[in-house]
């Protein structure tokens, strides 16, 4: 739990910071957020700037009060998913609504075979991206396929003998 505790702070982090970046030449910005947080411009002008420099282990408690308590109207943590939707104080921010998840993803090797059917560009030297795109799709249990099983599946998917058209047919008559 503490890498996505730490993931979800960070994410925060980075919506206050990019608020106060984009928002850092407006002096009528400063002055909001700089009187709901109870300081002068001239000091939250600081603070923003000290705030643009830190970095999510280095948060103090003054910088989190000074700008995500007035800047975030509201955050929720879903802790099934680790998705977070945080809620911006519209005044003081632009985009009201931030959507951030952490997603697991398996990654996928590249069968070697095919790695050897990309080099070898007498066999795959013509094929398309969206070829490519569904040769990558395929997976195997158990035997490995050589370079030639894939310059043949290639072949197969430009044969027209075994695909039926995509126009719907119609009854003659």
């Amino acid at each position: 739990m503490a890498n996505s505790s730490g993931w979800s702070h960070k994410k925060l982090l980075d919506v206050a910071q990019g608020v106060a970046r984009e928002e850092l030449r407006s002096e009528e910005w400063l002055r909001s957020i700089a009187q709901l947080s109870g300081r002068s411009f001239e000091q939250m002008r600081v603070a923003v700037l000290e705030f643009l420099d830190t970095e999510v282990f280095n948060v103090s408690v003054e910088s989190c009060v000074a700008f995500l308590d007035p800047m975030i109207g509201s955050w929720d943590i879903d802790l099934k998913t680790f998705s977070m939707e945080v809620v911006l104080n519209y005044p003081l921010a632009s985009g009201s609504l931030k959507r951030f998840e952490f997603v697991e993803q398996q990654r996928q090797a590249v069968e070697p075979g095919l790695e050897q059917f990309f080099k070898e560009k007498s066999l795959s030297g013509d094929a398309t991206e969206e070829e490519i795109e569904f040769l990558k799709t395929l997976r195997f249990k158990g035997r490995r396929p050589t370079p030639l099983y894939y310059y043949r599946e290639l072949q197969n998917l430009r044969d027209p003998l075994h695909f039926t058209s995509a126009a719907p047919r119609r009854a003659s008559g």
